[in-house]
């Protein structure tokens, strides 16, 4: 088989801001991997849930590039020895996902059938997606949630909190916003911008907000608070920057009630099958997140749609140049197509 990577660059048509800063547009790998004619897509998104962690589509390319001879030798069925290389060459999770997804794609193709139906899923339904209003003034969050209402049918609004300054303007953003649309549910995700004083008082008080559930309330590594956030909230738990794989649920799991889980983390649709599993044998529920991704990686992480509690695979909507369409929107909700493999291609000019 022959890999190709190819750089991309997509605009947010709103820019977001979380606790770790401000995006405005992404740099992202779209891969391509060639055999018997057929080609199968994958997508690379940058991403760090540390600032001193970053990494840019750049080194990505330059971290893959040496390996692929390694690869190319191999048939896309050889799925157990594709996946040894990938572990063994310890490429960054975002690398070893757009391969992963490229050669599901390539395997529909191969078979013409959707990957859905491949896996036997419910496919041929409507799946609801929050959509999500970043850190900004009380303000500017009630514009950005109207300009989401003109969009499309909002079902479910994802709040980003964690303001460097303070939970009082957390609290404000919330107030705001609940005033504007009070028939909307809301989830509130603080990516990791809470100590543990902070996530007990606010996980109190969002219960009163008609909040549903609170992401990532502390951050990377301070997962030791996690029981006594866990005994005290009255809203359910989920994790997202600490759980990246398999591995990372069983521990965690006795002190949340939900993962996050996203494909650049995880490292392929197959990791993302296993974390799904092992999610639901620890009676956890399960989210699908997404960064800076386009249409190409959500729709495949859409194909897994039925295996999901909640869907936060929104940000292919806020762009204004996404080369790719794939999954549709209806009725303010996600629809795949009947399409082989990921059923992905680029949009028309």
């Amino acid at each position: 088989m022959r890999l190709t990577i190819q750089p991309f660059t997509v605009h947010k048509r709103f820019p977001l801001t979380i606790s770790r800063g401000t995006t405005a547009k992404n740099t992202n790998l779209w891969l391509k991997i060639e055999s018997e004619g057929i080609e199968g897509w994958g997508e690379a998104s940058p991403f760090s849930v540390i600032k001193e962690n970053s990494i840019n589509s750049e080194q990505l390319q330059q971290e893959l590039t040496p390996i692929i001879p390694s690869l190319e030798k191999f048939n896309p069925l050889q799925r157990q020895d594709i996946e040894t290389v990938l572990l063994e060459s310890n490429l960054h999770s975002s690398l070893q996902a757009a391969i992963d997804t490229a050669l599901y794609d390539w395997l529909g193709k191969k078979v013409n059938l959707p990957l859905w139906k491949l896996w036997g899923l419910n496919g041929d339904r409507l799946f609801s997606t929050s959509v999500t209003i970043g850190i900004s003034s009380p303000e500017k969050a009630v514009e950005r949630v109207r300009n989401w209402l003109n969009f499309m049918d909002v079902k479910l609004l994802k709040i980003k909190l964690g303001s460097k300054d303070g939970i009082d303007a957390d609290k404000a953003m919330i107030l705001a916003i609940r005033q504007a649309t009070p028939h909307l549910p809301l989830t509130v995700d603080a990516n990791g911008g809470w100590r543990l004083k902070e996530g007990i008082e606010m996980s109190d008080w969002l219960a009163k907000q008609n909040v549903k559930y609170i992401e990532q309330p502390l951050e990377v590594g301070d997962e030791g608070n996690l029981p006594q956030l866990y005994q005290r909230s009255p809203l359910p738990i989920f994790v997202d920057e600490s759980c990246f794989k398999s591995e990372d649920i069983i521990k965690l799991s006795p002190y949340i009630h939900g993962i996050n889980i996203k494909l650049m983390k995880a490292g392929g649709l197959s990791e993302v099958m296993r974390m799904i599993a092992i999610a639901k044998a620890c009676k956890l529920q399960v989210m699908y997140g997404c960064y800076s991704d386009s249409s190409l990686a959500n729709t495949a992480m859409t194909h897994l749609a039925a295996y999901a509690d909640y869907l936060d695979l929104d940000s292919h909507l806020n762009l204004i140049d996404d080369p790719f369409q794939g999954i549709s929107l209806k009725q303010g909700k996600l629809m795949l197509n009947d399409l082989p493999g990921l059923g992905v291609g680029m949009k028309s000019v």
